[in-house]
This record gives C-alpha cells, structure tokens and sequence, in this order.
C-alpha cells in the first residue's frame, strides 16, 4: 500500500491523489493504476455520472479508496468545493493530477474557425483549470508538508499551431512558476507531454480509424478510412513510468 506520513512522527496513512478529468480515457487508467497501488483516488470529472461509475469499477476490481466528485476545472468555485469534500472525506491531497482538457480535432481548427467562444473555452479549462486546482490543493498539501502535482501537457505545446497547442504551451509555463512558488511549501511540480495517446475520445474523433500494428513498444499505427496513417500512444500502457516515478519522489512514501 502507498503510504505517506500523517500529522504525528509514527501516523501513517494512505496517499490521496485528486485527478481532473479522470472519469475516463488517460485520468482513469491512472486513476485505476494508482488504486492498484493502494493509492484513495479521487475522479474529479465535469461528468459526474461517469465518475462515479469509473470509482464503482475500481473499488469492485478490488483497487483502493476511489471517490467521484463533480468538478468543473473551468469554475474556481467548483474546484473549491470538490477539494473541500475530498479534504473532508480523506483528510487532505497528496498527489495533484491536472489532467482534464479541452482538446481534440476541434480545438485545433483555424482560430477563425474554431471562434472567440470555444478559444475562450479552452483556455479556461486547459490553463486556468490547472491554476485553479493548483491554488485549491496547496493548502491541503503545504499543510501535510509535501506534495506532488503533475500537469499534462503535450507535444503539441512546442510548436504549436492551434489554441490547443498554445494551452499546453502555457501548461509548460505554468509548471516551471508553480514549482518554483510551491518549493517552500515541500510540493514538487512537474509536468508530461505526450503526443497521441489512443484514448476511446481520442480513437472516435479519427475518422474513423482501425489498429494496424503493433508499432515500437507501446505505439500503435493507426488508418483512417483514407488510408492515412497516424502513430498513437497506447493510453492503458504509457506514461505510468513516468508518473509512478513522479508521484513516488518524495522521501516517506512507499
């Protein structure tokens, strides 16, 4: 089991980690690798329903503690809410999963096209949601004397051609500030910037697309109906190294 230290020298307890977006796709295979580690996982997802049926199938697959809570990345007060409740239930966040985004083939279109609205969107979700859950976690974090919190960014953000890009642009800035800021309080920052991962969101936006091989390690090739060809990241297998790695950093957990 994944255990951190509590208040007093000798107090253990499990590790609580908060993931945005995690009713389905990247946020819930890491939300069910985690539990299987022990971790209480928490699915804070703007689709609630979703979540709770994402935490019914982890806690019955005999994973650790997972609690859906509503939460919109995109409204501050939401976020305070769902981490109060969490707070509440578990006693505060050790881990920080800012995951949820607003991405796909829409929000790469021409900015033109795409309009001032849905630009608007998802900035507020890719980049003020990670300010917001950053802000409501810390103090639960500083307080337990440590934390990790892990952005999702992506490949798209160092060239970015789109307002989706330019969001995982900010996400990249936003890490290196916040992590600077927070390494009084013992919270480490760090972030992730995969490319395609074949999420079923992911998977449904092609159009539409088919498995064609096994590519090297975790990649995947796949073809749309035109016969173009694409390579993705196998969500379910990639990227846990890596968080795993970050979320285990700390001295005092296990």
């Amino acid at each position: 089991m994944a255990l951190s230290y509590g208040p007093g020298p000798e107090r253990l307890r499990p590790e609580v980690a908060f993931i945005t977006g995690g009713a389905a796709g990247f946020g819930r295979a890491v939300a069910e690798s985690f539990a299987a580690d022990g971790v209480a996982v928490v699915l804070a997802d703007v689709d609630h329903e979703a979540g709770r049926a994402a935490a019914k199938s982890i806690t019955e697959c005999g994973g650790g503690a997972a609690l859906a809570v509503e939460c919109d990345v995109a409204d501050a007060a939401s976020v305070d809410s769902a981490v109060a409740r969490v707070v509440a239930e578990f006693g505060g966040i050790d881990i920080l999963l800012n995951n949820a985004a607003l991405h796909l083939t829409t929000y790469s279109l021409p900015y033109a096209q795409l309009g001032l609205s849905r630009i608007q969107d998802c900035l507020q979700v890719n980049v003020m949601g990670i300010v917001h859950c950053t802000l409501a976690a810390r103090a639960s974090m500083a307080r337990r004397g440590r934390g990790r919190i892990v952005n999702l960014s992506s490949s798209a953000g160092y060239e970015p051609r789109s307002i989706y890009g330019v969001s995982k642009l900010a996400v990249r800035g936003l890490t290196t500030s916040f992590a600077a800021e927070l390494a009084a309080d013992g919270i480490r920052v760090n972030a992730v910037a995969p490319g395609l991962m074949a999420t079923d969101a992911a998977l449904n936006d092609l159009v539409p697309p088919r498995v064609v091989r096994q590519a090297r390690g975790n990649r995947l090739v796949l073809e749309d109906s035109a016969g173009r060809t694409t390579e993705a990241i196998d969500a379910m297998s990639s990227w846990w190294c890596t968080i795993h790695g970050l979320r285990g950093e700390l001295k005092g957990c296990t």
